[in-house]
């Protein structure tokens, strides 16, 4: 029998009107529970940042890689896929759904807090002013006037050192006389010891370990520059991540209320530091 025209168009019209009517299953999940059906989660992380993240044997360790796995026994039986990339790729890649979320040593900022949903904080993020340890001319942050000073490129304590360089401008001083980006901060300490820099911004966390690890080469400055800043990890800011944020979140709090993270600060940074538990603060730079 032969259907008329009229019949297989209205026909297909209405499977169509159907297949709308009716999401698939997999529209049904959010990011959580797709990563838990496929059994898989896609990490990224910079993994250039010692003693948050570093490669040692071809494996990523650090004090994040340690955090992030005992957060992830809420998730028995899910694979750990990590990628290790450019800290200048973390973000963007995360907002073009390269990858589930960012473990890595990210400072919340105003602005990626309005782009980004950052679980709680796990360490933090104050920028510190490394020197040489021969070098006596630097004994305060105004000192940094005059001076030439190195920072990492999309990193907040670049904006720090920025800021800071202004705030010295408008208090009538001449300013930094150079500030030198660099794709990583093990470069910038390259400089530093050679004399091409007379002081790197870096935050506090990471001054301790490097200065252990490279005995009587550099010093740090007591006073630090900029405002209180934490260090966080993070996700998407939409309703599919929410979820999988907040899993995040909640193992934090665990950590931090049971001893686990005061345990992993004195492994990985030899001191302990008091981070938020409740909540993430409202950044001011």
């Amino acid at each position: 029998m032969h259907m008329s025209i009229r019949t297989i168009v209205l026909s297909l019209a209405g499977t169509f009107m159907l297949c709308v009517a009716l999401p698939s299953h997999s529209q049904d999940k959010d990011l959580l529970e797709r990563i838990k059906e496929k059994k898989e989660i896609v990490i990224a992380t910079e993994a250039r940042y010692a003693p948050f993240e570093s490669v040692e044997n071809g494996k990523i360790v650090g004090y994040d890689e340690d955090l992030m796995n005992y957060v992830l026994k809420a998730l028995p039986g899910v694979k750990v896929t990590q990628l290790d990339l450019p800290f200048q790729g973390l973000l963007p890649g995360l907002d073009a759904k390269r990858f589930d979320l960012v473990v890595s040593a990210a400072t919340v900022t105003k602005d990626r807090m309005n782009r980004f949903a950052f679980a709680l904080p796990v360490a933090d993020a104050t920028t510190g002013v490394l020197l040489r340890a021969n070098d006596h001319s630097i004994n305060s942050p105004s000192d940094l006037n005059g001076k030439v000073v190195g920072s990492q490129v999309g990193a907040a304590t670049l904006l720090a050192l920025i800021a800071y360089d202004k705030k010295l401008k408008e208090e009538g001083g001449p300013g930094v006389k150079e500030i030198k980006q660099y794709v990583g901060f093990d470069e910038a300490y390259a400089d530093l010891a050679a004399g091409r820099l007379d002081a790197v911004a870096q935050s506090v966390p990471n001054l301790g370990p490097l200065l252990k690890a490279r005995p009587g080469v550099f010093a740090v400055l007591p006073a630090t520059i900029g405002p209180k800043t934490y260090f966080a990890w993070a996700g998407r800011k939409d309703a599919d991540s929410a979820s999988l944020v907040k899993l995040f979140s909640d193992g934090i709090a665990r950590a931090n209320h049971d001893g686990t993270m005061k345990q992993l600060q004195m492994k990985w940074f030899g001191m302990t530091m008091d981070v938020p538990s409740d909540g993430m603060p409202t950044p001011t730079m």
